[in-house]
């Protein structure tokens, strides 16, 4: 058909659009388009207000039926609506008969080959969601008995809409092939409509725009998800299976009334896993209490961990779970007890508004709700109302006061009975027993005070007739003790001031005239007077007097001898005072002679003690040092500090009037140890010379060299102090050669260790004249021949020469008291190899002058001691 679309000028509404059209129109025949974005590009609901029309979403007009018109034009409205802008829009639309034309040629021709034909018109298309392809993926095809040529024009439907879908169909030109570039996501787009346009090679258009719908079948790619992160329920305690706790709601993007949103609910676990307490219907999610027995004082609540499942909840459906947690509400099925039957409290006799007694009870309902709140009350022995109870809303205990004073006189002691309940009514759980009421007994001693005498009457009237002669006795005024209820010891008065012509006795109570009354002169005049009486008992009192500590102690050192050893480790003072504080500590040291305390310093440890220590290098001895102590009262303490200043390791190793020990090592020299040690070297001296004259001539003579001479003490780790060499186990011999030295007499074979005189050493030795390692090894006295040794040795020959005889040595070593070795084992040190060129930093070195002992002031500090040895200081 043909049609002319002509637009009208725009309307400050919206605008008008006339179409014209044949005076006849069928069934779905396109009736024109109209822009719908220019006058309402965001609207999601498009109608017509003629039935007999209906707009697409491009803006077509399509007939719904049959239409003719008159001659007169036919007018509707289009309805454009933003449902969320809360936008409407008209367009207004004329249809206009169309002038009629003179038929072409072309229109003559087709009226000769007219004939009635069937409409093109595919069934609708399905496409797979998310479909794999392979893309292009062909749809449906279209085709026209007449046309050559396909367009297509689409639009889809859905939340998407807003989307370009451009590019996701395109139809084959020649073929009317629809195609799918890519796959589509059913929630994005549900469904397409595609407008098909046929046309002839040269733009004719025979056949009506076909409107073909593609539908997005859907495919469960979504699973179930619930409306709220956490669903939070509650439900009373005690409730009966059954009673609805709540519900939990879940969604499914998938298409509505699908498996794919057919959803099944369930509980996966329980926290705590006790026995299960609620059940979850599976189709509609309300959570109902399955327990009968639900007791917040057990577990006040429960969390649940749930599962929504697609698919009807089989079990390839998907699924996702959620958080529920259902709180137990209290009731007061629990009543409170006393923590105590029975209590006893005292109370003054007269006291009034004051607080005797807190009690406090149980109660393992909710704290501070009105199912633990307790409301005490007094049931019995309060007839006089002398006592009321309360509760303490931030403790929750029953606070018991005396709102009227006791007369002790009257009860020395009073029995209470008090009650407690809720401030809410009590609940009885199922499968539990009705609890009595608890109840607790109190007993309220009241303690005597003692009373002033109190007069009877308070008031009393005396008359006295005129002109009574002076001491007349007009009465008598007594009091009485509330204790003894007598009048014993109490003593009358008549304060200053009052009416001066009326006494009263001091013991009796009587009253006397002083005065002759007469009404006519002065005071009299009123005829009455007012006076106090003042009633005095015997009371007693109490005075307490209380002695405070003062300072009459000094404070004083415990301890003031001590012995100090080269490690110089600082001394510990510490004192004590017997006064009390303030009087006592901190305590403050101080060093009196000037002289001593430029050598000798104290430094604070903590409030009563102090360290001692010399400030610099001070010489070994005896040192009395004056400390004074002061007390945080003032008080002076003096004391003398003894400190032995000994050259030992141990304080245990000096002692006053013993020997020294020295610093370079072990080995006590005493005097009868030195002259014993003479005496020795003399005797061995003799002997050796002896056997030299008998030997002389077996004995082998060799040159010691110069090099050898010089290797006297052998380089190696320093593992234990410098040892003395002098010891009364330690014979000095004499050799037949020039020099001398000192050996060890260990049964037939005399050997030699490093040695002062001349430079004995192993290697001078194994040449020397002597019977040693060298010799021994050559066979003896005098059978072998002279070898001349270039004064290096093997290892063998160091070990077999050293070993057997330190072993010795060690024997030999003085042994203390309880008879361990001494410290100054020999040690064996570990080989170095032959010809160390390291020359002897000891006093028993080559020196070729005795007294060129200057390097010895450039040694360390562990071989002074070794230094002052060998310059005999």
């Amino acid at each position: 058909l043909l049609f002319k679309i002509v637009l009208s000028l725009c309307c400050e509404a919206c605008k008008k659009v006339i179409f014209h059209v044949p005076s006849e129109l069928e069934a779905d025949t396109l009736v024109g388009r109209v822009d719908l974005k220019e006058c309402l590009q965001s609207a999601d609901f498009i109608s017509s207000s003629d039935e007999n029309f209906k707009i697409l979403e491009d803006g077509s007009v399509y007939t719904t039926s049959p239409v003719s018109f008159s001659a007169e034009k036919k007018t509707f409205s289009v309805l454009l609506k933003d449902t969320q802008e809360h936008v409407q829009k008209k367009i207004h639309v004329s249809l206009v008969e169309e002038e009629k034309k003179t038929q072409k040629t072309r229109q003559a021709r087709d009226t000769v080959l007219k004939r009635t034909k069937r409409r093109w018109g595919p069934i609708p298309s399905v496409m797979i969601e998310n479909s794999l392809g392979p893309f292009p993926l062909q749809i449906q095809q279209v085709q026209s008995d007449t046309a050559q040529n396909y367009t297509i024009y689409y639009s889809a439907s859905g939340p998407g809409i807003d989307q370009d879908p451009k590019g996701l169909f395109y139809i084959e030109r020649e073929t009317g092939n629809i195609f799918a570039t890519r796959a589509v996501d059913r929630e994005q787009y549900p469904s397409f409509q595609i407008i098909c346009f046929a046309t002839t090679p040269d733009g004719y258009s025979p056949e009506v725009p076909l409107v073909h719908t593609i539908r997005i079948e859907d495919d469960n790619d979504n699973a179930p998800y619930f409306t709220q992160d956490l669903f939070e329920f509650s439900v009373l305690e005690n409730s009966k299976p059954g009673v609805v706790v709540g519900r939990v709601t879940a969604e499914d993007r998938d298409e509505p009334d699908t498996l794919h949103t057919w959803l099944k609910y369930r509980i996966v676990s329980q926290t705590p896993p006790v026995t299960p307490a609620f059940s979850l219907h599976g189709d509609t999610g309300v959570i109902a209490v399955l327990l009968p027995q639900l007791d917040r004082e057990l577990v006040s609540s429960y969390t649940l961990l749930v599962e929504v499942r697609d698919m009807a909840g089989q079990p390839f459906g998907l699924c996702t779970t959620g958080t529920v947690v259902i709180r137990i509400e209290d009731t007061n099925d629990n009543a409170p007890s006393f923590k105590q039957t029975q209590y006893e409290t005292r109370v003054e006799e007269n006291r009034v508004n004051v607080e005797i007694l807190r009690v406090s009870v149980v109660d393992l309902d909710e704290p501070g709700s009105p199912g633990s709140g307790a409301v005490y009350e007094i049931i019995r022995g309060n007839d006089d109302r002398s006592f009321e109870i309360t509760t303490d809303k931030n403790t929750n205990e029953g606070v018991l006061c005396v709102v009227k004073g006791l007369d002790y006189e009257a009860a020395k002691q009073r029995i209470l009975v008090i009650a407690v309940n809720n401030e809410a009514p009590y609940m009885l759980a199922p499968h539990s027993q009705q609890l009595s009421q608890s109840t607790s007994s109190v007993t309220v001693h009241v303690l005597d005070m003692d009373e002033g005498p109190v007069f009877k009457p308070c008031h009393l009237r005396i008359d006295v007739k005129e002109c009574e002669d002076i001491g007349t006795s007009i009465g008598r005024y007594v009091a009485e003790d509330p204790e003894t209820g007598n009048s014993e010891g109490i003593c009358y008065r008549i304060p200053p001031g009052q009416c001066n012509w009326i006494s009263i006795d001091e013991k009796s109570g009587e009253v006397r005239t002083i005065k002759v009354l007469d009404r006519d002169v002065g005071e009299m005049r009123r005829g009455q007077c007012n006076i106090t009486v003042l009633a005095i008992d015997r009371s007693t009192g109490t005075i307490q007097v209380v002695i405070q500590p003062g300072n009459k102690n000094y404070p004083r050192i415990t301890k003031t001898e001590y012995i100090m050893c080269r490690d110089r480790k600082p001394i510990c003072l510490t004192a004590q005072d017997d006064d009390e504080s303030p009087y006592s500590i901190p305590f403050a040291f101080h060093i009196n002679d000037r002289s001593l305390a430029s050598s000798w310093k104290i430094t604070r440890h903590n409030d009563n003690s102090v360290y001692l220590s010399p400030k610099g290098d001070i010489p070994f001895g005896i040192y009395r040092i004056p400390v004074s102590v002061t007390d945080n009262g003032g008080k002076v303490g003096e004391h003398y500090i003894r400190v032995n200043y000994c050259d030992c390791v141990t304080p245990s190793e000096c002692n006053d009037g013993g020997p020294r020990v020295f610093a370079g090592g072990n080995v006590t020299l005493g005097l009868w140890a030195i002259l014993a040690m003479i005496l020795g070297s003399l005797l061995l001296l003799l002997i050796l010379i002896t056997i030299c004259g008998c030997c002389g001539s077996g004995v082998m003579h060799r040159q010691v060299t110069d090099d050898c001479a010089n290797h006297n003490l052998i380089i190696s780790n320093t593992e234990a102090p410098g040892e003395e060499v002098m010891d009364h186990n330690i014979i000095p011999l004499q050799n037949t050669c020039d020099q001398g030295g000192y050996g060890i007499k260990t049964g037939d074979q005399q050997t030699f260790e490093m040695v002062k005189g001349r430079g004995h050493t192993l290697e001078s030795v194994k040449g020397g004249g002597h019977q040693t390692l060298g010799s021994v090894k050559e066979g003896g006295g005098g059978g072998g021949q002279p070898m001349m040794d270039t004064c290096r040795y093997s290892y063998s020959e160091w070990h077999n020469f050293t070993h057997p005889r330190l072993g010795e040595k060690v024997h030999l070593c003085r042994q203390d008291e309880e008879q361990k070795h001494s410290e100054d084992y020999l040690l064996s040190y570990n080989y170095e190899g032959k010809g160390s060129l390291a020359g002897s930093v000891g006093c028993c070195s080559d020196q070729h002058e005795e007294e060129a002992l200057d390097f010895l002031d450039q040694l360390e500090p562990k071989f002074r001691t070794l230094a002052e040895t060998c310059i005999k200081r």
